[in-house]
């Protein structure tokens, strides 16, 4: 192999620069061209590629979002568009791709190694919901963003004395909302993996309030529902006065952490192995602090799960 590409898919995480640095100056180094796939598969449709060098991946490390850009292309679900792409590969005799990004673009770099373009998977998303990983590009970082705005919004909870539900990202997974909400001391946190009783949500609060407790923080994780729609209701049955905030794209967005610079670094240098080892049709992970890499079809057909004694965990320490 002499020519890769590398592209990022999806939503943005912080730490996809981090991982595109890694593949660019892991092939250099084995005397690899590199080429960047601007605007994730749609660029991949249009031709939106350029070749990178050292310098193109230069001072990129601290930065979030990622320099490639990102798209999401119903085009590219389509046979056609996925012949599309495969004939600006010809063009410039690429042989293998680096993909970064979520279930959906390891959905694409399957169908690209189906079709004899072999692809490897680097999970970069800050809802963590990828089976076959631990931890996921940008999860990390979200949290802490998360968690410092729960402590903002603490602040101000306990001088008005009142409830407030923040609403989290995650999409179907509850990563987010459930380590927040338990690093963050959260008094309830719901999660779509587990249903939740209203009634019993209220009835805690008024435990809490009759001990004394002045302020309740609820995380809610956005696959369950709207948290403006949960602080209505509540604000009705428990009679508490209830603001909302909605943390939205800020999760998104911010300079990667420390540990999810050296994880994108870690598997985009990894995928980049296993790319010259010629394999294809894989995804790059961690468990258990180890690298790991497995089959893409076999990690989408698992469901992903959060960890039930973490939940149970929380629930404990909340009483």
């Amino acid at each position: 192999m002499k020519k890769i590409g590398v592209l990022t898919s999806g939503g943005d995480s912080p730490g996809m620069n981090a991982a595109v640095r890694a593949v660019v100056r892991k092939a250099i180094y084995h005397n690899l061209e590199v080429y960047g796939i601007y605007h994730g598969y749609q660029g991949l449709i249009e031709g939106d590629i350029k070749k990178l060098e050292l310098g193109s991946v230069g001072d990129i490390i601290h930065r979030g979002g990622t320099i490639l850009h990102t798209a999401r292309c119903k085009e590219f679900q389509t046979e056609a568009g996925q012949l599309k792409a495969i004939e600006q590969l010809k063009k410039l005799e690429i042989e293998g791709i680096v993909i970064i990004g979520g279930d959906g673009s390891y959905r694409g770099a399957q169908a690209l190694t189906e079709k004899g373009y072999p692809c490897i998977g680097v999970p970069g998303t800050i809802d963590n919901d990828i089976p076959g990983t631990d931890f996921t590009i940008g999860f990390d970082t979200a949290l802490n963003t998360v968690i410092d705005a729960i402590d903002k919004i603490r602040d101000t909870a306990t001088s008005h004395e009142r409830t407030y539900v923040i609403e989290v990202m995650g999409r179907d997974a509850g990563d987010i909302a459930l380590w927040a909400g338990l690093a963050g001391g959260a008094e309830t946190i719901l999660c779509p993996e587990y249903d939740y009783d209203m009634e019993e949500l209220v009835a805690k609060l008024h435990r809490g309030h009759e001990r004394g407790k002045k302020h309740s923080i609820i995380i809610v994780a956005e696959g369950v529902g709207s948290g403006v729609d949960i602080a209505k209701e509540i604000q009705e049955k428990a009679g508490f006065e209830t603001r909302v905030t909605v943390l939205g794209h800020v999760q998104r967005g911010g300079s990667p952490s420390a540990r999810d610079r050296v994880l994108a670094s870690r598997l985009g240098a990894r995928a980049v192995e296993l790319l010259m080892e010629g394999q294809g049709g894989k995804a790059v992970g961690i468990e258990k602090n180890k690298l790991v890499d497995y089959d893409i079809m076999e990690a989408l057909a698992k469901k992903h799960t959060i960890d039930k004694k973490m939940y149970d965990l929380s629930a404990e320490l909340s009483i």
